[in-house]
């Protein structure tokens, strides 16, 4: 089966790097409107996952990033509209230069070719991979988790019939319908076929995958996201801008997870801080200086620091200077997203500079770590590795380069 997925996409790959940037647009408008005309039938498919990981105990977090709504149609459709709109990279070249010898070599933007996507129950996540890399003129292999396989299964559906009837090959996309982990492990084994593969889920997922994998790997990481409360910071930007970052979706990895507060104005921002994660039932894990300001914090452990809870949970720290919480995030942190709240400038541009994250904040939410919040349309996912791609990943990230080289009948001597 997975020879099979591997020979119809890399067949695929050929004809999609054919493609020029009206047929792709086209083909993501009809996917767009199919997506919200199949509504109904994969709610229906969705309902079933969701039943299931009920039974199962799925958390609340988990339960929400499953689920799919109306709105979550509109949105995801919104989404492809935005690929849409983005300028096609493909073909693109970024540099020619006349060597003395005439010779003129140029660099060009391409297709990386086969990507594969592994990911668990997020099944927006099989609509954002295909925008994306239908756009970078690339075929997909998707192999979702078996908590959203019915969905996955309805969405693929639809998507292939949609490019059927834009006359583009329906092999653009493929989905991995056996969620056997051993069959996993033998799909990231494909090098033969794919050329690039992206995990997206929580860290035991990402870390099989790099360990097993034979396949060139992008690896997005789990947020253990932070926000250090300066102290020079406003505690009216604070104060919303935590209850945001934590509160807003439990179940995303740029929810911020932990607090780091300078003693100086820890004894007016905890009471605040701690009255609305409490009035939202919100735990908070802490140090004994933030325990001695108020008895609502529980004792932290060395693993809390490091944790991402995905839950009502969120850990907190009191340091005494700015080195001190650089020092601390640096530490636990995932790489992914971190925030300072500040007014002044020198402590901004510190964290700024020092903070070593994919993606680093003065006085906003870590949750606007997102492909859409950041002008790429949907996103394949937040890179939290230095190679090829860092950050929310958008079209750039998907494609490589080749090098063209024109000449008059040079040859080398």
């Amino acid at each position: 089966m997975l020879e099979e997925l591997g020979i119809k996409a890399k067949r695929a790959s050929r004809l999609m790097a054919k493609l020029g940037q009206k047929e792709k647009n086209n083909a993501l408008l009809n996917v767009a409107d199919a997506i919200v005309a199949h509504a109904e039938e994969i709610i229906a498919a969705n309902d079933k996952d969701i039943e299931y990981a009920k039974n199962k105990g799925m958390s609340e977090a988990l339960l929400d990033r499953l689920k799919l709504t109306k709105e979550r149609f509109i949105v995801m459709a919104d989404g492809v509209r935005e690929v849409v709109a983005l300028e096609d990279p493909i073909g693109e070249v970024l540099s020619m230069k006349k060597r003395p010898n005439g010779l003129l070599i140029g660099q060009q933007r391409v297709p990386m070719g086969v990507i594969g996507i592994i990911y668990e129950s997020r099944p927006n996540v099989t609509v954002d991979a295909f925008a994306l890399t239908f756009k970078t003129g690339n075929a997909v292999i998707l192999r979702g988790g078996s908590d959203c396989i019915n969905s996955n299964i309805a969405l693929v559906k639809v998507i292939k019939e949609a490019l059927r009837e834009s006359n583009v090959t329906e092999d653009a996309i493929n989905l991995i319908e056996d969620t056997d982990r051993e069959v996993a492990k033998e799909f990231m084994r494909m090098n033969k076929y794919v050329d690039l593969l992206i995990p997206r889920g929580g860290a035991g997922l990402i870390r099989t995958v790099v360990e097993n994998a034979t396949i060139p790997v992008i690896e997005t990481g789990t947020g253990n996201c932070h926000i250090y409360v300066d102290s020079f910071a406003s505690l009216d930007k604070a104060i919303p801008i935590i209850k945001n970052a934590k509160l807003q979706r439990l179940g995303t990895c740029n929810t911020c997870e932990s607090l780091v507060i300078h003693k100086d104005i820890a004894d007016k921002a905890i009471p605040l801080i701690v009255d609305m994660l409490e009035e939202n039932e919100c735990e908070i894990r802490g140090d004994e200086a933030s325990i001695a300001i108020s008895s609502y914090i529980k004792p932290a452990t060395e693993e809390d620091y490091g944790t991402e809870y995905l839950a009502r949970i969120i850990s907190a720290k009191v340091v005494d200077n700015i080195d001190e919480a650089i020092e601390h995030i640096n530490r636990y942190s995932t790489g992914h997203s971190e925030a300072i709240i500040t007014e002044n400038y020198e402590n901004a541009q510190r964290f700024l500079d020092e903070i070593d994250s994919a993606c680093v904040y003065v006085n906003a939410s870590t949750r606007f770590t997102d492909g859409f919040m950041f002008g790429f349309g949907a996103e394949i996912g937040i890179s939290t590795q230095k190679l090829h791609a860092r950050g929310p990943m958008g079209l750039l990230a998907l494609t490589s380069t080749k090098y063209i080289i024109y000449g008059d009948g040079q040859i080398r001597e």
